[in-house]
């Protein structure tokens, strides 16, 4: 098994949206259910589709704005996608992943055109150690679930409700594809919420994400993801996972994730 996904096919219709359906593998799968899929690597798929959507050479994706329905099931799915506010300066392009008849995640993202910004160039967040001056971090495995054995994590910096931890997965999104750098970190962006919890394992409270928004000012490069991460949990069950996201070149943006905190029964 090498791939997180199984494409069965694709189809567009009159009005050019686009529908692809997949399997999931035993790879693709969840932590806080075995039947589910892990958050990660369903963002991962949304991205793979947004990557061959209508590309343009003039323009690139800012931002992604996920917001999960329910629990993601594992197995057969599809994924639509289509524009619903062209053009020349920036797109929206809406993605829906339904299964077992019911959407599942919906997800809007903004295409905006490029130029030559390096004039006013600047940045706040400064860049964090990389991944090879990090130790293997096995303490990730904790976390039940295809998807987290799947990848290999460093961290040299952690302590509850915050960390640095750098993520890499030798693994395809989709089998017989190759993924771009973009696909492969996008995939791995969700893990931010279980790398610094505010509570010793095992949980007494769980704190599933309801989405996970992404902003980027440059397009990642690379294989290795750095979460620069805070969770933060409020008096009246609601918390917060924020991130800065890093590649080996320096940070290129920053994810957010609403929290529901439930108490383990």
């Amino acid at each position: 098994m090498t791939a997180y996904y199984q494409l069965i096919h694709r189809e567009t219709d009159a009005a050019g949206a686009i529908t692809a359906h997949y399997r999931s593998t035993q790879l693709a799968q969840g932590a806080w259910n075995e039947n589910e899929q892990h958050m990660a690597p369903a963002t991962g798929i949304i991205c793979a589709e947004l990557d061959r959507f209508a590309p343009r050479s003039d323009m690139r994706i800012g931002r992604i704005s996920l917001d999960i329905l329910g629990l993601i099931p594992a197995g057969e799915f599809s994924i639509s996608t289509k524009v619903i506010r062209p053009g020349r300066t920036i797109e929206l392009i809406e993605s829906e992943m339904k299964a077992q008849g019911k959407a599942c995640i919906a997800a809007r993202t903004w295409r905006m055109a490029t130029q030559n910004s390096q004039p006013v160039k600047g940045l706040e967040d400064p860049a964090v150690f990389g991944p090879e001056d990090a130790p293997l971090w096995e303490g990730i495995r904790q976390w039940p679930g295809g998807y987290i054995q799947s990848v290999e994590a460093r961290s040299h910096q952690r302590r509850a409700g915050k960390g640095i931890v750098w993520l890499s997965t030798k693994h395809a999104m989709v089998a017989g594809e190759g993924s771009s750098d973009f696909v492969r970190l996008m995939g791995l962006v969700d893990t931010a919420n279980g790398i610094a919890p505010r509570q010793p394992w095992p949980f007494t409270w769980g704190f599933p994400n309801l989405d996970l928004q992404i902003h980027l000012h440059r397009m990642p490069q690379g294989k290795w993801l750095g979460l620069e991460t805070v969770q933060q949990y409020g008096d009246d069950g609601i918390g917060l996972t924020s991130s800065v996201l890093h590649d080996i070149y320096g940070p290129f943006g920053r994810s957010e994730q609403i929290l529901t905190l439930r108490p383990v029964s």
